[in-house]
């Protein structure tokens, strides 16, 4: 009985159908994790170089020297980098066609920071989509590997004279086997979607008060 019930036993006893969703499952698990480590490496470079950027930008140095530097390849860019450099590069190109006209030089750089800000985000965000829709659908994928699992081991019950827990136990647990994976699969990415979503929404912050925040300077500089 013990044997029976061993983990291995009951994958390798289960049905077809239930096999193949945890098959199904493991690799949404094995994707999961693939998604939940890369991701975690990205946000936390994407914040060490805005922290770095930050300190460079608002020590006294001069703006054109720090955008040569970033646009040049000479320093480590990051996503508040590239915001700085798209918006810093419009409003030099449309000082040049246009000088004198401050509100043209600050709507190309708004609109270039802002295009700028929407790519970075979109990076950011990718694989979040992933990670939700498996911490949502995985249990019900266990779910229904579990139903079809107890659905064969009550039809087992009718070639049995006399049903008894040892009979249908087994079969029972290869089923709920099932939903353990699946919850498995799911926890792991909710936490993981939620702590990142958190994460990218405080670097969106930090995105759109650094815009507003230099283009405060630039309308200093145009006038």
């Amino acid at each position: 009985m013990n044997n029976e019930l061993s983990i291995l036993s009951l994958i390798t006893n289960a049905s077809v159908l239930v096999q193949l969703v945890m098959l199904l499952l493991l690799g949404i698990s094995l994707a999961s994790w693939t998604t939940i480590f890369r991701k975690g490496f990205q946000i936390h470079r994407s914040r060490a170089d805005t922290e770095r950027f930050e300190t460079d930008f608002w020590r006294d140095r001069d703006l054109n020297t720090l955008y040569q530097l970033v646009h040049d390849g000479r320093r480590e860019s990051g996503s508040l980098a590239r915001i700085f450099e798209s918006g810093m590069g419009e409003f030099i190109k449309t000082r040049e066609q246009k000088p004198g006209d401050v509100q043209a030089m600050l709507d190309g750089a708004r609109r270039s920071m802002r295009a700028a800000y929407q790519r970075e985000m979109d990076q950011l965000e990718r694989g979040l989509a992933f990670l939700a829709s498996a911490g949502s659908v995985s249990p019900y994928i266990g779910l229904f590997g579990t139903v079809w699992g107890i659905m064969n081991a009550f039809r087992g019950l009718a070639n049995v004279q006399q049903a008894t827990l040892a009979a249908v136990a087994p079969g029972i647990a290869e089923a709920l086997v099932a939903t353990a994976i699946g919850l498995f699969a799911a926890i792991p990415a909710v936490v993981a979607y939620n702590r990142f979503a958190h994460d990218i929404d405080r670097l969106s912050t930090r995105f759109d008060t650094f815009v507003d925040e230099f283009l405060n300077i630039l309308q200093r500089q145009a006038r």
